[in-house]
């Protein structure tokens, strides 16, 4: 970059480095490697809280990058920092180690064409290859930053992860205090730009009975009966249209045989709005719904002498939020968008995200290009056609919002 020429923006003045052109050249360039990566760290399973194996296989290859202080944290999550010529500003740049699938799954990518096929190809595999491609670009093209960026692959983003792994990150006041910026890579496509935190609760309730014989011990109180009138009632929640509110009944499960009258029955029940207003009455519908049921079950067959207990245990609780529009980092990506010809769909998620922006730490979440389909299924499928443009355009956010040095 040419020196003592005033740019209207980091971004233009990012767009006119010749150091940030050779490395969006070598992204052109890396397209075989970025596939075979993405086909490595696909094939290394990543179950929820195993996530072990694919963090081995991270930390060796951040260190091949040339990323410094390479390291794993207490509770997995694997990291490395690209020094710049001060610590200050610190973007973090992320991606979740984790996928949905229970271990045993069978990960092998199958080639359809240009397509690759296989468990988490798309989510989050093709995050953590483009966190490897970004730093072998950003060293290709020999950016040199003012401030520093922070490689970080998280563990436990997905269901009852609970976002644990960006909670202890953050954890820590001081290092959450130095991070400027927070970007989550999140799947493939360009458009979509989440900067609103979806907020969520999710529980498991249990009923527990005396139990016994569906003939002789006709009449005592039942858990199963009592959870089916559970889920009657959160059915009739009169969900508002505006701020949009969901519930979920996700899993059920107890009883022994079809005669039997189960001691045990439970379900899971997930909670989620764009207020938290909102989500705290849906949350106080839910709970009166289980003890209405219980109060129900009970009075029905108080002669038998016998009861139905609840038991609600808090399971996941994501916090909501928003990065504002204004944001230097929305303004940021919104314009690098605009030079590779990529229209800005905002959007709200629950994401890694969520836990910087309830903390008032800009953060948003991207994702990195190409296309994918069947998502959190065995059929899941991600396309890399056009993924050039993606990580280009993080190339220049990461310039931009890191700063050039002079």
């Amino acid at each position: 970059m040419r020196r003592n020429v005033q740019y209207a923006s980091p971004v233009e003045a990012a767009l006119a480095s010749t150091a940030v052109t050779r490395a969006c050249a070598f992204v052109d360039r890396d397209g075989d490697r970025f596939l075979e990566e993405l086909v490595e760290i696909c094939e290394v399973e990543a179950p929820p809280f195993h996530e072990e194996a694919r963090g081995d296989l991270l930390l060796a290859r951040f260190a091949e990058a040339g990323l410094a202080e390479v390291h794993r944290d207490a509770v997995g999550n694997v990291m490395g920092l690209r020094l710049g010529a001060r610590r200050d500003p610190l973007v973090v740049l992320s991606a979740h180690i984790d996928t949905i699938f229970p271990p045993g799954t069978d990960c092998r990518v199958r080639r359809d064409g240009v397509r690759l096929h296989a468990p988490g190809i798309a989510d989050d595999s093709v995050g953590l290859a483009a966190l490897l491609a970004l730093a072998r670009a950003l060293d290709a093209g020999g950016v040199r930053t003012a401030g520093s960026i922070l490689f970080l692959a998280t563990v436990g983003e997905e269901g009852e992860g609970d976002l644990r792994g960006a909670r202890h990150f953050f954890s820590d006041p001081e290092q959450a205090a130095s991070v400027s910026a927070f970007i989550s890579i999140d799947g493939p496509g360009v458009e979509r730009v989440t900067h609103r935190a979806l907020g969520s609760r999710r529980f498991n309730i249990t009923f527990s009975g005396p139990g016994g014989h569906s003939w002789g011990d006709f009449g005592i109180a039942n858990p199963i009966h009592t959870l089916g009138r559970a889920v009657a009632r959160m059915a009739s929640y009169p969900v508002p249209i505006e701020p949009r509110t969901t519930f979920n009944v996700g899993v059920v499960s107890g009883g022994t045989s079809v005669n039997t009258i189960a001691e045990e029955a439970a379900m899971r029940v997930d909670l989620r709005s764009l207020s938290a207003t909102e989500l705290g009455r849906i949350e106080a519908f839910f709970r009166q719904a289980v003890a209405e049921a219980v109060a129900e079950e009970n009075r029905l067959h108080a002669a038998s002498g016998t009861v139905v207990e609840a038991r609600i245990e808090l399971i996941g609780s994501r916090p909501s939020g928003e990065t504002r529009l204004d944001a230097p980092l929305v303004r940021t990506i919104v314009e690098a968008s605009r030079a590779f010809g990529i229209r800005t769909v905002y959007d709200c998620s629950s994401t890694d995200s969520n836990v910087p922006i309830s903390l008032g730490i800009p953060a948003v979440t991207i994702g990195c290009g190409g296309t994918s389909g069947n998502t959190h299924n065995t059929a899941e499928w991600y396309d890399p056609t056009n993924r050039e443009a993606g990580l280009k355009r993080l190339v220049v956010v990461l310039a931009a919002l890191a700063g050039l040095a002079e």
